[in-house]
C-alpha cells in the first residue's frame, strides 16, 4: 500500500496508518515529496521522504525513512532500485 501525502498530511501519517495496521497490511509507504509532514517524521530540516512501514510480529509498524540518494528498501519488492531523488526527478 502506498500513499502520496496530501495537504491534510495527518490523515496519511496517523489515521490511515492505524487503519492499515488493523487491516493487517504488511507494508505501507508514505511518499511525502513536498515535505508536508512534521519534523517528527521528516527530520530537521524537513526533506522530501519515503517512509516505509513494516508490520512486525507484535502487530506494530516499524518505520524506516529514506531521503535523497538512499536506496529504498522494501521486503515486498526486494529487486526495487529506487531513491527519493529518482521519485523527485520523475
Amino acid at each position: 500500500m502506498a500513499e502520496v501525502v496530501s495537504t491534510n498530511w495527518e490523515d496519511d501519517y496517523v489515521d490511515k496508518l492505524d487503519e492499515y495496521r488493523r487491516l493487517g497490511i504488511l507494508e505501507y509507504w508514505i511518499v511525502d515529496y513536498l515535505a508536508l509532514g512534521s519534523r517528527a517524521y521528516l527530520g530537521n530540516p524537513k526533506q522530501p521522504s519515503v517512509l516505509v512501514y513494516r508490520l512486525n510480529d507484535q502487530q506494530q509498524y516499524e518505520m524506516q525513512r529514506f531521503q535523497g540518494d538512499d536506496r529504498i528498501f522494501s521486503p515486498t519488492f526486494p529487486a526495487l532500485n529506487l531513491t527519493m531523488n529518482d521519485i523527485l526527478q520523475s
